[in-house]
């Protein structure tokens, strides 16, 4: 089974506060979704030197991700997964994803021909991106999420994500949520998705609660807290060690020439 995404998103960063004023507020004119709160459990995949994500922070005009995505963690083989490309241009997401299973994932990374019964072109756009980047599992990241969508257009959709987790090691899905927080846990990232324009009664709540737009990329805020500072540590004890030498062996080189 193959998806085919494209929407605007938009991000706000809300305080707990802020949540539990705009819940109700929202319930007035949107559904909650119908798995309610999930686990959303994501492997990013990058080259071994951070190339997409790096590109990504600098925010571009055109910039893409890929990932596996599963809903609550993978309990077995069986366990439905979404492998998928997510790029943006400007302001305007296009998501292309296929559905398998955990088992046809594990196949797929080995033997690439797999996923025949997939749909071709989305298949193909995977294998080209994969081959082209070298690409490897780089980034777990989890968080708990709640959906909502506009009870009379189920293209608007609100979503509010916390308790963001992220590690650079066991990068398999099922091997669980677990991590360093990404954010402070008091808050909630607030991203909402629409094909059209975003209503007017959104608008005036968010405007009531003062909610302004944020900026809250999960693979770049992990790549920088996690794979960022620990190279700029890295560098720092090469460095002091350098001086160090250097101040060791001035020492000497003066002390012999004291007498």
């Amino acid at each position: 089974m193959a998806e085919i995404f494209r929407r605007v998103e938009k991000k706000y960063i809300i305080n707990k506060e802020q949540y539990e004023k705009l819940i109700p507020e929202l319930k007035k004119y949107m559904n909650e979704d119908k798995y309610g709160k999930s686990t959303i459990c994501n492997i990013y995949f990058d080259t071994n030197q951070y190339e997409l994500i790096r590109h990504s922070i600098t925010k571009p005009y055109y910039k893409e991700k890929v990932r596996l995505r599963s809903y609550n963690t993978p309990q077995n083989e069986n366990w439905k997964v979404y492998l998928e490309i997510k790029r943006k241009v400007d302001s305007v997401v296009g998501k292309r994803r296929i559905e398998m299973t955990l088992a046809d994932f594990n196949n797929y990374i080995e033997n690439p021909k797999g996923l025949e019964n997939s749909n071709a072109q989305i298949k193909k756009e995977l294998d080209y991106t994969f081959k082209l980047y070298n690409l490897k599992p780089a980034m777990y990241i989890s968080y708990e999420r709640t959906a909502f969508y506009q009870k009379d257009n189920m293209d608007f959709r609100a979503t509010f994500d916390s308790n963001v987790l992220a590690r650079y090691y066991d990068l398999n899905l099922e091997d669980g949520s677990y991590g360093d927080l990404l954010m402070n846990p008091e808050y909630y990232i607030l991203e909402i998705k629409t094909l059209g324009s975003i209503p007017m009664w959104f608008v005036k709540i968010i405007n009531e609660l003062e909610i302004k737009p944020g900026n809250f990329s999960k693979y770049g805020e992990a790549y920088e807290q996690l794979i960022m500072k620990k190279q700029m540590k890295v560098v720092k004890v090469e460095n002091y060690v350098k001086r160090y030498d250097y101040s060791f062996n001035l020492k000497q080189k003066n002390y012999k020439y004291a007498y």
